[in-house]
């Protein structure tokens, strides 16, 4: 066996072990073999195997009843992720990224009693753009950003992206569209792209929102959470 084929045994099963562990879910606390063979695909044999080794490592858990459950090591990890996890570090780059690549004010929001707070904000470079400012309040029930946090806080269903865009709700000159931005526990605020309504017509909307939408699925998923 050559050290290539050994580095990549290693790897497959480590990978394996990580979908064993991923296949826990809110709903699925505890599974049965059966229900983790269904879930990752793997044979019986390989899951027990590999779960004797996450169990003495803390990261899984069998009761006497044969049912498994994650075990402590998880908690103690996303412990010291979170204490290490700040929310400007996370942010700052895209709304940075996000001007970059569309040209228009990037800003993130997050709600603030009945308005929404702007905690972090990237300008345009060009010499028309709409003014705000980090630690602006604004009304919660207009805006591309305040209909995103709204619907997000009310629970109320959205489709895809939950993406939304507003053209002079705000301000009759300017115009937004916004994405929902989640950790684990829930909703953690709205990335937001605005600017002069001139420069936000349709063919500019339909470009930049899946720039926008992606940025917002990739700051969830670095900040653990589930859209």
């Amino acid at each position: 066996m050559t050290e290539d084929t050994k580095a990549a045994g290693g790897v497959e099963a480590v990978n394996r072990a990580l979908a064993i562990l991923g296949s826990f879910a809110v709903g699925t606390e505890q599974q049965t073999l059966a229900q983790i063979a269904a879930a990752t695909g793997f044979y019986k044999s390989t899951i027990l195997r590999l779960a004797r080794s996450l169990e003495l490592g803390g990261y899984l858990s069998r009761d006497a009843n044969g049912l498994f459950s994650l075990g402590p090591q998880p908690l103690r990890l996303a412990a010291i992720y979170k204490r290490g996890l700040r929310l400007e570090d996370q942010v700052r780059p895209v709304l940075r990224l996000l001007v970059e690549q569309c040209g228009e004010s990037a800003s993130f929001f997050r709600p603030e009693g009945n308005r929404r707070l702007c905690l972090y904000r990237e300008e345009s470079p060009r010499a028309i753009r709409d003014h705000i400012m980090e630690g602006d309040l604004l009304p919660l029930d207009v805006g591309a950003a305040g209909r995103v946090l709204m619907r997000a806080m009310c629970n109320i269903p959205v489709e895809g992206s939950g993406l939304v865009a507003s053209i002079g709700e705000r301000d009759p000159e300017t115009a937004a569209i916004a994405a929902p931005v989640f950790d684990h526990n829930g909703l953690v605020g709205a990335l937001t792209l605005s600017g002069p309504r001139a420069r936000f017509d349709e063919p500019s909307v339909a470009a930049m929102s899946p720039l926008l939408a992606e940025q917002a699925r990739l700051l969830t998923a670095r900040l653990g959470g589930n859209r």
